[in-house]
């Protein structure tokens, strides 16, 4: 193993990008759903409106360079070659803060947090306010290489990111998730507390509800959404969780397949009118879509599932931890119900505007979330 840090620029050659419009343009459709909604899953209509979007007018190139204004680098960790974004700050003060996305998430999620994060100054905040952000791609996701063995679950990437702010000579740090980026950071914030000061998160799928008398509106809502998810929305969970590599064939040989997997989550878990375009361009949904397509990691994303249900210890969290709370959550978080697994609860903010991918839909609730938050730990 290697200690060497590189520098990455994303370059995806041109016969890959000739191959997706190729099986865009060849893609072999369903017939259309029973229902005039996206009860049965992503519609056919937009389906097919998305990849020819896609296919014909979707400029890669220029999202690419967008992307590559951020300075990224790929290190040895654990085995495996971890990418990732390294924005620092041009204020001597700033303080180093881990970003860890989820699925069906990535590094796309923070495109529009780590400039303000970074430089508050030229978006009209405080010198004092800011951090140098630290943005991986989980194993088997975006440009970090696929784990080749059993065993990379959360706690193995808390690990690895715990490890790779060390090796970028942090000694003291703070860190963020949301979705399976809450759990790696709450990974982190176990198992380095030495180093990781406190740690924020926007989801805790693993807290139990516990209801003491009548329920209070917070949880009424989160009840409704716990039914919903379970009785509507977590198919996708149940196949990756159990079977990976069958719904990888799919996925990474068609990117219709790709975009209408992905795309549906993005429906379901944005604070939208009915339409995710509602709340994201389709530019950036296609953006985040082309780090699952551009490296084929469809069973490698998914296998994260595998690797984390059912397979997880309990960890002593103890680091200081803040929560943001926003209404179109998956499953928002209850603060009578997060106490007993984060005891260290300093902070917690509700939202009524927001949903799953609190980075990427409200961005400057985002950015003043954790500004807040994370003023006390400097």
């Amino acid at each position: 193993m290697t200690s060497e840090i590189r520098p990455f620029t994303i370059d995806v050659p041109d016969a890959v990008l000739d191959d997706l419009r190729q099986r865009l343009v060849n893609t072999r459709w369903p017939e259309t759903e029973t229902v005039d909604d996206w009860s049965q899953g992503t519609p056919l209509a937009y389906a097919r409106e998305l990849s020819a979007y896609w296919a014909d007018t979707y400029d890669w190139r220029d999202r690419e360079a967008k992307l590559n204004r951020f300075d990224q680098f790929v290190t040895e960790i654990d085995g495996l070659d971890i990418h990732f974004v390294h924005q620092r700050s041009p204020h001597d003060d700033a303080i180093p803060l881990i970003l860890s996305h989820g699925w069906p998430g990535s590094i796309v999620e923070f495109h529009k947090v780590i400039e303000p994060l970074t430089n508050p100054t030229a978006f009209g905040g405080d010198a004092s306010d800011a951090f140098h952000v630290i943005a991986p791609s989980l194993p088997g996701y975006g440009f970090s290489a696929k784990p080749t063995e059993t065993g990379w679950g959360v706690e193995r990437m808390g690990a690895a990111f715990a490890a790779l702010m060390a090796r970028l000579r942090y000694d003291r740090y703070v860190a963020q998730g949301g979705d399976w980026g809450s759990a790696i950071t709450s990974a982190i914030g176990a198992l380095d507390p030495e180093h990781c000061a406190a740690i924020h998160l926007t989801l805790a799928m693993g807290s139990r509800p516990t209801i003491h008398g009548d329920p209070t509106p917070e949880e009424l809502h989160a009840l409704e959404r716990i039914k919903f998810y379970a009785d509507w929305d977590s198919g996708y969970s149940k196949q990756q969780s159990t079977r990976p590599q069958s719904v990888g064939y799919g996925l990474v040989d068609s990117p219709s397949a790709q975009a209408a997997w992905i795309v549906e989550k993005f429906w379901a878990w944005t604070d939208n009118d009915g339409h995710p375009e509602d709340v994201l361009g389709r530019d950036e949904l296609l953006d985040n879509i082309m780090l699952y397509w551009i490296n084929g990691n469809g069973a490698s994303s998914a296998r994260l599932y595998w690797e984390s249900f059912s397979k997880r210890r309990k960890l002593e969290i103890t680091v200081p931890t803040g929560f943001a709370s926003f209404p179109a959550e998956v499953v928002p978080p209850v603060r009578a119900w997060v106490e007993p697994v984060y005891p260290n609860l300093v902070h917690w903010a509700d939202y009524d505007k927001g949903g799953h991918f609190a980075a990427f839909e409200v961005p400057d609730t985002f950015v003043a979330e954790l500004r807040t938050y994370f003023r006390r730990f400097r």
